[in-house]
């Protein structure tokens, strides 16, 4: 099945990891392993429950499910040097990318992610899309990421796009949430193809 638009839309703003970039393996191996050091053994269900939500905040979380004290940031900075060692073998997931090369050009691109800009950046070089998004904005650009509507609004504004006449596509239910809250249209990826957890 392939991507479309709406008719009304004249701006389209993708989520990273999972959207378009096959990476979602990676982080799930990183996380496992950076919280593995702390006696939780994190499944892939909560960590699918967490997607898009930025490290530090998710530590929080994993902090509020185990019962345990974390330090957020300690935990963020192992996190992210494990999933540094095999951000190599990302690739990009193809409906996607069909449909930034057909509008490449034609309509106002962006990327709104949980990610951080340096992680965001490189995850894009790797896949070969980084030139097509003069926009990116990350968890370094708003003080509140998903489910709240600030990235997704950023990314309207640095369009010069109405939020109204923006879609969305994201892969996880805090993005959804996101987009819904934010009036913006929506698709959900995951209707179209199906990353594996499996590397």
């Amino acid at each position: 099945m392939e991507l479309k638009l709406f008719p009304d839309t004249k701006g389209l703003i993708f989520d990273l990891d999972g959207t378009i970039a096959d990476t979602m393996p990676i982080h799930y191996i990183a996380w496992k392993k950076t919280v593995a050091r702390y006696g939780i053994k994190l499944s892939q269900k909560i960590f699918y429950s967490l997607a898009g939500v930025p490290a530090y905040e998710t530590v929080n979380e994993l902090n509020k499910i185990f019962s345990v004290k974390m330090d957020a940031g300690k935990v963020s900075v192992e996190k992210e040097q494990e999933y540094e060692k095999n951000m190599f073998m990302a690739k990009p997931i193809e409906p996607a990318v069909r449909l930034i090369h057909k509008y490449a050009g034609k309509l106002p691109l962006s990327i709104g992610t949980g990610a951080d800009r340096i992680i965001a950046e490189k995850a894009l070089k790797i896949i070969g899309l980084a030139s097509y998004f003069p926009v990116v904005v990350t968890s370094d650009d708003v003080k509140n990421g998903k489910p709240n509507t600030e990235t997704f609004l950023l990314c309207a504004k640095l369009m010069n796009v109405e939020p109204s006449k923006c879609q969305v596509f994201e892969d996880s239910e805090l993005g959804f949430q996101a987009a819904r809250k934010a009036g913006m249209m929506m698709t959900d990826v995951k209707k179209y193809y199906t990353v594996n957890m499996d590397i």
